[in-house]
């Protein structure tokens, strides 16, 4: 199959070895181009038996998009797919790494991994019990104009959220920068500065952590705190993982924090081969982080490093991408606070498809674009789009089309205009699920009996998992735990499952006159785990398909098992001595969620706009990121929620509540940054972080709003409220792009 590159393309893919930066624009195709260069690496024959390229990406959904291309142009060479290459999110290689040598971090082997919403759990339990016992501490922080009422229910309620807040952004910032509690501890107790809000969260610090200890776990910061500590404390181990992975393809670099890229540095060796591709203009995700678009750029112009581009996007009609463009030229000279002209960076900007391209750009008399510069309120902004969506969508029935807001509780507020109107949208990008794990979890217990016929526990195990459904009603609980109680007392299992003619366990207990009902459900289970067992010849993902049409009945869990079974499939091919039991692990660690998989949620799979036709998806920007749909609304394009630094903006983390507009959770990381900069003469001065955190929230904003624009292909809608008090107003950047327009 021959392979049309551009030119642009073709130059990466010349690639032999060495580091190398590319600069991808939206809609280039830079995981296409990544997937073809893995594939071309195998097949040119550059890596030796046992070796893998290691491909490292910023979210699940990228994951199994990485696989089905890497493996589709395996294929087309005529070579066998699923050797050769390993994809894995941060978390997910974090996670390859520990397991390699979990005793020299202190780890017990069977250690957990919590996923996000425990760890939030955990987080808020410490954060309300420090502020109950610390209930005045932060009164020096609250508007003393308060009054005294209005003061106690400040402590109760706004308060506890930001304290909350403070505790995951200070905590997640202390692992970034590899401190454990004590050291934290130990480098308060040797400052000269008084540090008050660093003194709370490393309290909160110390909490949080014992929590996850007495639990045997560790949380997904942890993981990538670990991991690093494991590569360099064990030089054999770092030697044997780099010739595992002579080349690594780092994709969404843009996103990349300071311990990604010091375990991808060391990964790679200084004389390694590295390749890193991403977007500084799309880099969304660093507030209150380490993660920044400066360490990609900085790469980028690392003397030896092969600076590429991707400037070609067949996305978008040419004057999207102008209007795009003019965004990045226009902040870059003429914002009004100079100090973000860095926020958006070119070269390289978006260039349309060269001619006679296989993905040409929409034709130009298809370009839509209507900024809407009328001041509405939030219910009439919200009144306007979907009068503007119930025209729209009969006379386009098999088009795409989003509406993407700031934040998730505008974007709820419009599903639920649409849904009063009985307009079709989809609003499963807001939502999250844990199926996944469910899933997995179920089909591992029966594995795990399956690999241990002869465990009762094991067995009674099974047999809940397969009347999990009972829990519900408590009549049918107590029968399920009875049942269960009696199977994990049989001294010899066989002669439950298959006894003889004069010997017959479940006969011999009496149920069928005592309990009519367990005894008929036993019999049923008995003749399933001999339909199991009969199975366990066959090949890995067949037995596990013979589990799942058993267990599982709605048909996104069905095929979820049919991913499962490819899954240990795959496993089973990478590690041909793995039996039942190495096997089953890899689906304890997915129900664990201590390796992220791609289930049939929106949160696990990624999302297909195609599939959406003629139906609005609602949508953040940020879950937006890398999507595109033919018609795209942005909604609330105002000063609040893409302020641009004058004197009338307001900041979202800024509480009103909290003196002087001081944004406590960047003086908490401030403060967390004196101790860690070993400078004796660096004194903290308040105010100051705050007012750095207003430039990066403007510079991300600006990125943001960037990203929405490059999601229409052809038509854009741009929409502003007033907001809550009717003084907002359109943002600065919305006003230039109309004035564009204009000319």
């Amino acid at each position: 199959m021959t392979v049309r590159l551009r030119p642009h393309q073709a130059q990466i893919l010349a690639y032999k070895r060495g580091w190398m930066g590319v600069s991808a624009v939206p809609g280039s195709g830079k995981t296409w181009t990544l997937s073809y260069l893995a594939a071309d690496l195998i097949t040119r024959g550059a890596l030796d038996d046992e070796q893998e390229i290691l491909i490292v990406t910023l979210v699940n959904s990228a994951v199994d998009n990485f696989y089905q291309r890497i493996s589709a142009f395996v294929q087309q060479r005529g070579l066998l797919p699923n050797y050769g290459y390993r994809v894995r999110t941060l978390h997910g290689l974090a996670h390859d790494i520990v397991r390699e040598r979990p005793d020299l971090l202190g780890l017990d082997t069977r250690f957990q991994v919590i996923d996000e919403r425990e760890a939030d759990a955990i987080r808020s339990d410490v954060a309300r019990s420090w502020l109950q016992s610390h209930l005045y501490d932060l009164d020096a922080y609250l508007d003393p104009s308060l009054e005294e009422n209005r003061l106690d229910w400040v402590r109760r309620e706004p308060l506890v959220k930001t304290v909350e807040s403070i505790a995951l952004n200070l905590i997640r910032y202390a692992k970034d920068l590899g401190y454990t509690p004590d050291l934290l501890a130990q480098r308060l107790e040797e400052s000269n500065v008084p540090l008050p809000l660093a003194q709370m969260g490393a309290e909160m610090y110390t909490h949080y952590q014992r929590a996850l200890a007495y639990r045997g776990a560790v949380d997904f910061d942890d993981l990538i705190r670990l991991a690093l500590q494991a590569l360099q404390r064990d030089p054999s181990l770092l030697e044997y993982l780099q010739t595992r992975w002579p080349y690594i393809l780092e994709d969404e670099a843009q996103d990349s924090s300071q311990l990604q890229e010091s375990i991808l540095r060391l990964l790679s060796g200084e004389q390694g081969n590295w390749v890193r591709v991403g977007d500084p203009n799309q880099a969304i995700y660093e507030t209150f982080t380490t993660a920044n678009p400066r360490y990609l750029r900085q790469f980028l112009h690392t003397p030896g490093v092969i600076q590429r581009h991707l400037p070609n996007s067949g996305r978008s009609t040419p004057g999207i991408i102008h209007l795009a463009n003019y965004l990045v030229h226009w902040t870059q000279s003429e914002h009004p606070t100079e100090p973000v002209r860095d926020a958006l960076q070119s070269p390289p900007e978006i260039e349309p498809t060269p001619p006679d391209d296989p993905q040409p750009n929409p034709p130009d008399e298809d370009t839509r674009i209507h900024l809407i510069m009328r001041k509405y309120g939030p219910a009439e902004e919200i009144q306007a789009v979907a009068d503007s969506l119930e025209r729209w969508l009969p006379e386009n029935p098999e088009a795409t089309v989003a509406v993407l807001t700031p934040r998730n509780t505008r974007a709820f507020e419009l599903v639920n205009e649409l849904n009063q109107r009985h307009i079709p949208c989809h609003d499963g990008m807001l939502r999250s699920s844990s199926a996944t794990r469910f899933s997995a979890g179920a089909l591992a217990h029966l594995l795990r009996y399956l690999a241990d016929g002869r465990s009762a526990g094991k067995l009674a195990k099974a047999y809940e998992v397969w009347r999990r459904n009972d829990r519900g009603e408590e009549a049918a609980r107590a029968l399920m735990e009875q049942a269960a109680e009696l199977l994990r007392k049989i001294t010899h299992v066989e002669d439950f499952i298959w006894p003889g003619p004069h010997h017959d366990w479940l006969a011999e207990t009496g149920l069928e006159e005592s309990n009519p009902e367990a005894f008929q459900q036993l019999e049923e289970f008995r003749t399933l785990v001999r339909r199991w067992q009969a199975a366990v010849v066959l090949p890995i993902d067949q037995i596990v398909l013979t589990l799942a049409q058993d267990l599982l009945e709605e048909p996104a869990e069905l095929a979820l098992a049919h991913k499962l079974a490819l899954l240990l499939r795959r496993a089973s091919q990478e590690h041909p001595d793995w039996q039942i039991n190495e096997l089953t692990s890899e689906l304890a660690i997915i129900a664990k969620n201590e390796r992220r998989f791609l289930g049939f949620s929106e949160e696990d799979s990624g999302f297909d706009p195609e599939k959406h036709k003629g139906v609005v998806v609602v949508s953040t920007l940020h879950k937006a990121k890398g999507l595109e749909w033919d018609r795209v609304y942005l909604m609330s394009v105002n000063n609040y929620d893409f302020p641009s630094g004058m004197g009338y903006d307001q900041y979202i983390s800024e509480k009103w509540f909290i003196r002087d507009h001081l944004n406590l959770e960047a003086e908490a990381l401030a403060q967390v940054d004196i101790l860690h900069s070993h400078d004796q003469f660096l004194w903290y001065e308040e105010g100051q972080a705050t007012a750095q955190a207003r430039l990066d929230y403007i510079r991300e904003r600006l990125r943001l709003l960037y990203v929405g624009i490059t999601r229409a292909r052809k038509e854009l809608v741009i929409t502003w409220n007033s907001g809550r008090s009717g003084e907002t107003q359109p943002a600065i950047p919305l006003v230039a792009l109309q004035g564009f327009l204009e000319k």
